[in-house]
């Protein structure tokens, strides 16, 4: 009995899915389509909203699927994770980024000074130089 419910919530998940995809690109054609509309331009500003509409809904519709339900529970449990992270202060952020800038620099220097030599090394084992 407890399969049998699955295989229906599952394939009621897929349909809604499909759904919702459906009018994802309903939204996006019917945004192209109306740009130029029996000769005359729509307005961008009605087509936008419209697109709009139609990805909120399409989204409404995802989000009622165990998929979505998912999403939306992984969605809250980040923003909480993120609000207790400790971010740097502007300060550490500053001598952070200096010191990569200072280390990136003596390390392209080192790495030129070791191709100079290399490449004069290659040039006197050939007889080139």
């Amino acid at each position: 009995m407890s399969l049998k419910a699955e295989q229906q919530t599952s394939s009621l998940d897929t349909i809604k899915l499909i759904l919702a995809f459906v009018l994802l690109l309903v939204g996006i054609g019917g945004f192209y389509y109306f740009a130029t509309w029996k000769g005359e331009a729509v307005s961008v500003l009605i087509r936008v909203l419209g697109l709009l509409a139609f990805v909120a809904i399409a989204v409404t519709v995802a989000a009622t699927t165990e998929k979505g339900r998912g999403l939306i529970t992984f969605l809250k449990d980040s923003r909480m994770e993120v609000r207790k992270m400790v971010w740097p202060t502007r300060a550490e952020t500053m001598q952070t980024t200096l010191m990569v800038m200072v280390i990136v620099l003596l390390l392209s220097l080192f790495l030129w000074l070791v191709d100079m030599l290399l490449g004069w090394g290659v040039k006197t084992l050939l007889g080139g130089g």
